[in-house]
């Protein structure tokens, strides 16, 4: 399969920040390559939700998405954040178009259920059209995706971008020789939390495990990082983590952290 298909998360703290946003998008921009972009939120939807005087409240770093918190992400993140990176990608020659999960049907959720805690209208992946996407990809067309989804019975649903990256990437894996990104503010996963400079060039699952007993790997890099080995365990043939500054090396295989299955 010689077509490669470059799937790319761009973390919310890169999108906080415009000039570090702004590198990035022209970085992506110059990639000769089919590519999809998925993005987080940052937090613009909690500076929308303060404005609107609507309480942000979060457990173990997630969301809770009640009704009046569902109408400020969709906002902010299907909306603002969603369409001001289509434009500047636009500036840069790059035809995008913005999409939630909803658009076209690409990505259905189901509504988590509540177990010890209610996240409220939060989505858990259930499938992704992969056919609609490719069409859209054959079309010339760079999908944006929102971290937004949709279920069956019609409800949109906040869902977690690492998620829906991996998801995305796993589902194309027929269509092309997928390839995953995560581009955030660190320069790849780091042994050391506290120096930017500790970035390890490689992790199988073992040395993984290692890492995590001694607690260099831990809290928020841990679901990003399950998400990525269960995406290689099903098909997806590289997964890198790298700063958002330096994409184009990481596709050349020089920049941030790569992935492997064994």
């Amino acid at each position: 399969m010689s077509q490669s298909l470059y799937v790319i998360k761009i973390g919310g703290n890169v999108i906080d920040n415009p000039e570090a946003c702004s590198r990035f998008l022209k970085e992506f921009s110059q990639l000769s390559s089919l590519r999809i972009l998925v993005h987080g939120g940052g937090k613009v939807a909690t500076q929308m939700a303060s404005r609107l005087q609507i309480e942000t409240q979060m457990v173990e770093g997630r969301r809770i998405t009640d009704q009046a918190m569902l109408d400020v992400v969709t906002m902010v993140y299907g909306g603002l954040v969603n369409k001001n990176l289509v434009a500047q990608l636009q500036a840069s020659n790059c035809n995008a178009i913005g999409l939630t999960g909803a658009d076209g049907g690409i990505i259905r959720s189901v509504k988590r259920p509540v177990k010890t805690i209610d996240y409220g209208f939060v989505g858990d992946i259930e499938s992704v059209n992969a056919e609609q996407i490719q069409a859209l990809l054959n079309s010339s067309l760079v999908p944006v995706i929102a971290p937004l989804t949709y279920s069956s019975e019609g409800l949109l649903l906040n869902t977690n971008a690492d998620t829906m990256a991996s998801a995305t990437a796993v589902a194309m894996v027929k269509q092309a020789d997928v390839k995953l990104i995560y581009c955030f503010e660190k320069r790849g996963v780091l042994s050391d939390p506290d120096d930017d400079d500790s970035v390890i060039a490689s992790l199988t699952p073992d040395s993984y495990a290692s890492y995590k007993a001694t607690g260099a790997i831990n809290k928020g890099m841990i679901p990003k990082l399950d998400n990525a080995f269960a995406a290689l365990q099903q098909g997806v043939s590289q997964v890198i983590i790298c700063h958002a500054g330096e994409l184009r090396q990481a596709v050349a295989g020089s920049a941030g952290t790569m992935l492997f299955s064994a």
